[in-house]
């Protein structure tokens, strides 16, 4: 019965954080963004597919690293090759790298462009006073999260 509440909030608490992530990509328009950038509107389903599965394939590299260890499986089917071991790393250690700096950079541009709408909102929904309290109280809420997180080390816990 505990394996069976542990699967279900962890799919739960999963489905929650992947809908978030996705919830801010749309949000911000950055699938949209790079088509219309590129020219290339008509593979905007291939954007959105490359960003679900990039999505799916680093929740599973983080979730199983102990068995997506490709330096150990390499080093296990070449032994003498340590040179090569070190050449590779580096070269994936580059690529990710360039293409996670490209994201966020990206992500970044497209969050700050989206901060430019938040005063015409708020006047349109007449929300003039409290603004910033309500980015503060998001702001503390944020750092408690945090600090109960890393010290009780509940990220050690599982």
């Amino acid at each position: 019965m505990r394996v069976c509440l542990l699967i279900m909030m962890g799919v739960s608490y999963g489905l929650l954080s992947s809908a978030g992530v996705f919830t801010v990509l749309a949000a911000v328009g950055l699938v949209p963004r790079f088509a219309g950038k590129t020219h290339t509107a008509g593979k905007i389903i291939l954007y959105e597919e490359a960003v679900i599965f990039g999505t799916i394939t680093g929740a599973i590299l983080s979730i199983f690293s102990r068995y997506c260890q490709f330096g150990a499986w390499w080093q296990e089917l070449y032994p003498q090759a340590e040179v090569q071991l070190h050449v590779i790393g580096s070269i994936w250690q580059a690529a990710f790298g360039l293409f996670a700096g490209m994201f966020v950079g990206c992500l970044a541009l497209a969050i700050a462009e989206m901060l430019d709408s938040i005063p015409i909102l708020s006047r349109r929904i007449s929300f003039r006073h409290g603004i910033g309290l309500a980015v503060v109280s998001m702001a503390i809420g944020k750092l408690c999260g945090s600090l109960f997180y890393f010290l009780t080390e509940f990220h050690r816990t599982g």
